[in-house]
Parts: C-alpha cells; structure tokens; sequence
C-alpha cells in the first residue's frame, strides 16, 4: 500500500526500478503456457493478442487462469522488487508499475505487441492500493456478468479507478493511475471500435 509518492529519487534508482518492470511485465506468459499446454501460438488463436481473455478462447479455462495469475503477478513482483533494491518509497513502485505495464503491452520479444494490459493492470493495483484493486475486481465482474463483454467490463472498471482513488484519500496514486488508464483505452481502441459496431466477441464466444 503506498501512502505518499516521493519523486526525489536519483535517476540511477528509477531507471533500475523502470527496466526491472519491464522486463517483468514483457515476460509473454500467455504466449507460453499456451505453447506449454500443446494448444500452438496464441497470437493465431481468436485476437492474435497474448492475454487471458484470447487464452480462454482456446478452451482450455485452467491455461486461461494461469495467463491471469501471472499476468497480474508481473505488476505485482515488479513493485515489490523495486521496493528491495533502492529508496522504498512510493515513485520507486509506481515506476516499475508502470515498467511492467508498459513491457506487458509492448514487449520487445513479440515485435512490441502484447496484451491488453488488464491483468497486470489488476497486479498493480492489488500491491500498490489493494481496496481499489478488489473494487476493479468486483466492478469488471459485475458489468461481465451482466453485459458479457470482457472488454467493456475493463474499460469502465478501469476509468472509474482514478475516481475511488482521489475519493479515498489517494489523489498522487489516482493521477500515475490515470496514465495508466490511458495506455489501457488505447490498447482497447480496437474492441471500443467493435463495441460501437456491436461486432465485439462476449465472453464464451469465438472470435475468428
């Protein structure tokens, strides 16, 4: 949980912090388990995109939570690690949070395309504020259940974030997040498309 964000740090510290997060987050788990697993390259299966929600569409739902679970545990180990390894402060985390997110959705092994973003997005939040972070849980999965569009799910999830955070007392940590929201619309700027066409693929579905 971060209480204040000190951005006085040497340069040398949050660079490491940044690069440690990046490597973390480029890290395509996706990619791999799905490899692992015998189910063939993720990237020629429903999107082409290297997250959860494009792993469950290989049926197999246990690969599907595995990509989730380390997805979200990049961000996560990303912001602990930093935390061990120079000044343990708030700019230390935040900046290998957003290292992690940054090499989740343009790793430099995969051409710079990645995910989404969501589940390391979901990582971050849990370490860095864990009450919002259930609070995106539990807004994603409300909107799913009822819409049945993952992708719509994260983006309301998502730009509604920054709001509980300056509403919990938290408005240094709601203002980094809201870069992050940013990066997240654009990396969905192709599902906002289909959603507006009412072409985007719901959950349980295929997408060819």
């Amino acid at each position: 949980m971060i209480e204040t964000l000190h951005w006085h740090e040497s340069g040398f510290w949050l660079i490491a912090a940044a690069l440690i997060g990046y490597l973390l987050g480029s890290i395509p788990f996706g990619l791999i388990l799905t490899r692992v697993a015998g189910l063939g390259d993720l990237r020629e299966i429903g999107s082409g995109n290297i997250g959860a929600t494009n792993a469950l569409r290989t049926g197999n739902k246990w690969v599907a939570l595995a990509t989730f679970a380390c997805d979200a545990a990049k961000g996560a180990l990303a912001i602990l690690i930093a935390g061990h390894i120079g000044p343990s402060t708030g700019a230390m985390a935040v900046t290998a949070a957003l290292g992690a997110f940054l090499g989740h959705v343009y790793p430099v092994w995969l051409g710079f395309k990645g995910g989404k973003g969501i589940s390391t997005f979901i990582g971050i939040l849990l370490t860095l504020y864990w009450p919002v972070g259930l609070i995106f849980c539990a807004t994603w999965l409300i909107i799913a259940l009822v819409t049945r569009y993952s992708s719509l799910s994260a983006l309301l999830a998502a730009l509604l974030t920054p709001v509980w955070l300056a509403l919990l007392g938290k408005p240094s940590l709601a203002g980094v997040i809201s870069i992050l929201v940013v990066l997240i619309y654009f990396a969905h700027r192709e599902n906002i498309g289909r959603l507006v066409q009412g072409t985007e693929s719901k959950i349980g579905g295929s997408k060819k």
